[in-house]
């Protein structure tokens, strides 16, 4: 309903993108009555709920070509490219953050804290632009954009093109995330049971990977899934900096032309996504704490 209602808020009408210049009222009518816009906002709303539904976005109002089949031939790119930067992201930020946490006391930690800050003040798209000068303009080892035609038929290409969009969205995402790591382990080696363990006889390497690790990630795993639909959004707008032919672009090029089924549909999609996303995040903390469920059953 939201996203209906705000696309319909915005000045003008979509069957403008059908028309050229000096068309006859006639032409208008036409156009109009090809997308819809002829019709009560109730009646345009109904038909959308109906298809929608039935998960069918219509028809482009630009090439008629079926909005799902897009928006699904475009998550090829995105999806991949989401997942890739989530992984790497993963990759730097946990050691990085369990570092900076256990050797507070140490210079290379405050050096991973204040690059971490500077990363989070860093524009990812401000990132993908100096990654390109430094990697695509100066040394020449990656392209500065583009995808290859074949798609994931050609992997090897495909992986080489997407390095640096990946790259981009993984730094700037493992920056704010060793934040939370670092935090939620300095909790884990500041606690009591930590310091039991450890007059019991256990190292503190055996004590911290027994009992600190399942309660550090506790708290880290919902970030973990804000963190995966912030990347999601953040490939998004990514993609134009690499001229990548994802949603982002789709998204763009519909609002240009206002074209009403684009829109929504890359809209609902991304939205979706990110709701299940965080869905995910809560059953895997649910499975991972026993106390949750352990306070669900006793509410129960």
């Amino acid at each position: 309903m939201v996203l209906f209602v705000l696309l319909r808020l915005l000045p003008g009408d979509p069957a403008n993108a059908l028309l050229s210049v000096g068309a006859d009222p006639a032409q208008i009518e036409a156009a109009r009555a090809q997308v819809g816009s002829n019709l009560p906002l109730w009646q345009q709303f109904l038909q959308f709920l109906s298809s929608l539904l039935r998960f069918d976005f219509g028809n482009s109002f630009v090439s008629d070509a079926p909005v799902t089949r897009e928006v699904l031939n475009r998550l090829t790119v995105t999806l991949p490219l989401t997942f890739m930067a989530f992984v790497l992201a993963i990759i730097i930020a946990v050691p990085l953050g369990v570092i900076s946490a256990v050797k507070s006391d140490r210079w290379y930690a405050a050096v991973i804290t204040a690059v971490s800050q500077l990363g989070i003040a860093i524009p990812a798209f401000w990132m993908g632009i100096l990654l390109v000068m430094v990697f695509a303009i100066q040394i020449r080892l990656f392209p500065s954009g583009g995808f290859p035609l074949r798609g994931w038929g050609a992997p090897l290409e495909a992986l080489h093109t997407l390095f640096l969009p990946v790259l981009t969205i993984a730094l700037v995402m493992a920056a704010s995330l060793m934040r939370y790591v670092r935090a939620s382990t300095l909790e884990v080696v500041g606690s009591d049971y930590l310091r039991t363990a450890r007059a019991l006889g256990d190292s503190f390497a055996s004590a911290f990977w027994r009992h600190g690790i399942r309660n550090a990630s506790i708290p880290v795993i919902s970030i973990l899934g804000i963190e995966l639909g912030t990347a999601f959004l953040g490939a998004v707008v990514i993609e134009q900096v690499f001229s990548l032919p994802g949603l982002g672009s789709m998204l763009l090029m519909g609002i240009e032309q206002r074209d009403y089924p684009n829109v929504q549909g890359v809209l609902f999609i991304s939205t979706l996504l990110v709701l299940v996303v965080g869905f995910i995040a809560d059953v895997s903390q649910r499975l991972i704490d026993p106390r949750l469920r352990h306070s669900a059953g006793a509410r129960s």
